[in-house]
C-alpha cells in the first residue's frame, strides 16, 4: 500500500511515518511504503491514477475532487474518507503597529497570502472576499510563505500575513519573540458568510492562556479546514475497516508520536465530512455506535441495580 503524504518538512509525511508501522500490523497489509507528495492536489490525482491507495489531504480540496470543481473541473474523483484528522487553523496575524483589528482592516495594508497556488493563498482568498474585498483593494499582495512573511513582517514590508496549518505555527512562534503582533480574528459576518459559501470550513477558537498554543492574553476566534484520511473508492471493505480501526485504536494508546494527532477527538473521526465516507469505514463507526450503546445500556441497567439494592 502506497501512502502519499506531503512535503518532508511538514506534517503530513511524518504522520505517514507514524502510521505505517499501525498499518503494517494488520495481516490484511503487506506492507506500507510512505512517500512524500506535492500533498493534497497530487495525492488525489495520484489516487484517481492508482499510484497511492491512501493519502491526507485538505478538506476544500477534497471537496472540490469530489464535486469535480475548481482544478478538477468536470473530472469529479472517486474518493472516499476513512476518517477526519486535525484542522489546519486560518491564521491570521498583523503587526501591533498596523492597526489592523479585523479583516476589513486589511484594506490598503500590505498582506503575506501565501505562495501561488497553495491552500494558504486560497484561504487567504476567500476570507478576504468574505470581507467584502479583493486583492485590488490591498496596497500590497506578496505571495510569501511562512518563511517569507515572518522576514517581511520583522523588517516592516508586510502589515500582516496568513497562515493556514495546525497549531501552534513555528513560524508564527518564532515571529513572536522579535515582533510584536496581534491575531486577527475571522469572525462575525465574515465567518458567517464563509461558512455558508463553503461548506469545508468549520469555526475554531484560539484559546487564551494556553502555553503550547501561544499563550495569548484573548481568546480568537476564528475558522478551520479539516484535513482527512482518504482512500480509493475500490479499496476493499475488509481493508478499510481494518485501517479505521486501527487508526481509531492507535489514536486512544499513549503511543500517538506526532502532535497534530494530538489535536483532535478521536470520537469525532466520522463528523463533518466532505467525501463519501467508505462502505469499510462506515462499518467500523456504525460498530463503535453499537458498542457505545450497549455500555451506555449497561451502565443504565447497573444504575437500576444499584437503585433497587
Amino acid at each position: 500500500m502506497i501512502f502519499g503524504t506531503g512535503g518532508t518538512g511538514g506534517t503530513y509525511y511524518p504522520i505517514g511515518g507514524a502510521l505505517k508501522g499501525v498499518f503494517e500490523a494488520s495481516d490484511l497489509v503487506d506492507g506500507v511504503q510512505v512517500v512524500s507528495t506535492g500533498a493534497s492536489v497530487q495525492n488525489i490525482n495520484n489516487i484517481t491514477d492508482g499510484l497511492n491507495q491512501i493519502a491526507i489531504v485538505m478538506s476544500d480540496v477534497a471537496y472540490d475532487a469530489v464535486n469535480g470543481e475548481n482544478q478538477f473541473d468536470g473530472d469529479p474523483a472517486d474518493i472516499q474518507a476513512l476518517a477526519g484528522l486535525y484542522p489546519n487553523v486560518v491564521q491570521v496575524v498583523a503587526t501591533e503597529d498596523s492597526g489592523i483589528e479585523s479583516i476589513a482592516d486589511l484594506e490598503g495594508k500590505r498582506v503575506g497570502v501565501g505562495k501561488v497556488g497553495s491552500g494558504v493563498e486560497q484561504s487567504a482568498a476567500k476570507v478576504i472576499e468574505s470581507a467584502g474585498l479583493s486583492y485590488d483593494d490591498l496596497a500590497q499582495v506578496s505571495h510569501t510563505g511562512y518563511a517569507d512573511s515572518v522576514t517581511g513582517m520583522s523588517n516592516g514590508n508586510i502589515d500582516a500575513a496568513f497562515f493556514t496549518s495546525g497549531v501552534p505555527n513555528s513560524s508564527i512562534t518564532g515571529l513572536m519573540q522579535s515582533t510584536d503582533i496581534t491575531f486577527v480574528p475571522v469572525s462575525g459576518d465574515v465567518a458567517d458568510k464563509l461558512l455558508e459559501a463553503y461548506p469545508y470550513y468549520e469555526t475554531y477558537t484560539l484559546p487564551a492562556g494556553a502555553p503550547e498554543r501561544y499563550d495569548l492574553g484573548e481568546e480568537v476566534d476564528t475558522v478551520a479546514i479539516r484535513n482527512m484520511l482518504i482512500v480509493s473508492g475500490d479499496m476493499r471493505d475488509d481493508v478499510a475497516e481494518e485501517l479505521t480501526r486501527r487508526f481509531y485504536d492507535y489514536l486512544n494508546s499513549e503511543n500517538v508520536s506526532v502532535g497534530a494527532l494530538k489535536q483532535f477527538d478521536p470520537d469525532s473521526m466520522n463528523q463533518n465530512l466532505v467525501a463519501p465516507v467508505h462502505p469499510g469505514a462506515q462499518e467500523f463507526y456504525d460498530s463503535l455506535s453499537s458498542e457505545n450503546g450497549d455500555a451506555d445500556n449497561a451502565s443504565s441497567e447497573d444504575s437500576a441495580d444499584d437503585a433497587q439494592s
